[in-house]
């Protein structure tokens, strides 16, 4: 029986349709990168475990991973997790916050100002050479012991990395485009809007996920100033105690809840940037 044309262009439209079908699940759920990306902790883990179950190591120095589960578990199950991991999150998120505010105003005056760059820039390349450690006995006498001197650190780890980007992303936009902008009679806030933050938004967004890396690191220092709780405390009480399960497993817990909060970042990024062109290897 012969097909007719809308026929035929039915039946091309539905398998295009199940084509597309399958490509957005491939990309919502891609098995196999994710498979490949768990290989190698996989691996790390189960020579490690096998290395102190043969005692190839020294199991009071390096516990085996199920040992430091078997901590982390324990400490779940009295309550103390959630309340070391809590106040560590809320620590970083408002230090996250308050560096990117203050680096986004500070880096889009010097981004867009020659004379502010001359005049702030030199300064502000000379205090990110400080390192985070000398700061705690500063801030501690301004501030104490308390939460707004944690906070100001990690704001303060945060704050380079976003800054430098959002400089270099301004920085980098084409000219061409602002003169086109200003041929057409944009303003100043409409050449902002419409050229100026497109363009630059890549590599603001790349600082927001190195600011956040660096502030992971800023918080073990903010939370050895006086701190009774979180992920950091538990590093010194480990230490003090003589119990490396509870150090690895304090680390253990830096390194999941660190990669969570930037595969978040990871995903607003993607969605954000989803009208660059991209190439895919396979």
């Amino acid at each position: 029986m012969a097909i007719s044309h809308g026929q035929e262009s039915g039946v091309i439209q539905s398998e295009e349709k199940r084509t597309a079908r399958r490509i957005r699940i491939r990309e919502q759920f891609p098995l196999g990168m994710i498979s490949l990306s768990l290989l190698l902790p996989f691996l790390l883990v189960t020579g490690w475990e096998t290395a102190v179950r043969f005692g190839w190591t020294d199991s009071h120095l390096l516990p085996a991973p199920s040992a430091i589960l078997q901590t982390i578990w324990a400490m779940g199950a009295d309550g103390s997790l959630w309340q070391h991991t809590g106040i560590t999150l809320y620590r970083i998120f408002w230090g996250f916050i308050w560096g990117t505010i203050i680096a986004v105003v500070l880096g889009s005056i010097v981004g867009m100002s020659r004379k502010a760059e001359t005049f702030f820039d030199p300064t502000i390349q000379a205090i990110r050479a400080i390192p985070s450690l000398a700061w705690v006995p500063l801030f501690i006498l301004w501030l104490g012991i308390g939460e707004g001197a944690k906070i100001t650190l990690i704001a303060v780890g945060v704050f380079f990395p976003v800054y430098l980007n959002t400089i270099g992303g301004i920085q980098s936009v084409d000219r061409k485009l602002i003169e086109v902008g200003r041929v057409y009679g944009l303003s100043t806030f409409a050449l902002v809007k419409r050229i100026i933050l497109p363009a630059s938004l890549p590599s603001f967004l790349v600082g927001l996920r190195s600011g956040l890396g660096l502030g992971w690191m800023f918080v073990v220092a903010a939370e050895l100033m006086g701190a009774s709780e979180g992920l950091g405390y538990l590093l010194v009480m480990g230490q003090n105690t003589l119990r490396p399960d509870t150090i690895l497993a304090s680390i253990i817990l830096f390194a999941i809840l660190g990669k969570i909060t930037d595969t978040f970042l990871k995903k607003l990024q993607k969605r954000a940037l989803h009208w660059q062109d991209k190439v895919i290897q396979k």
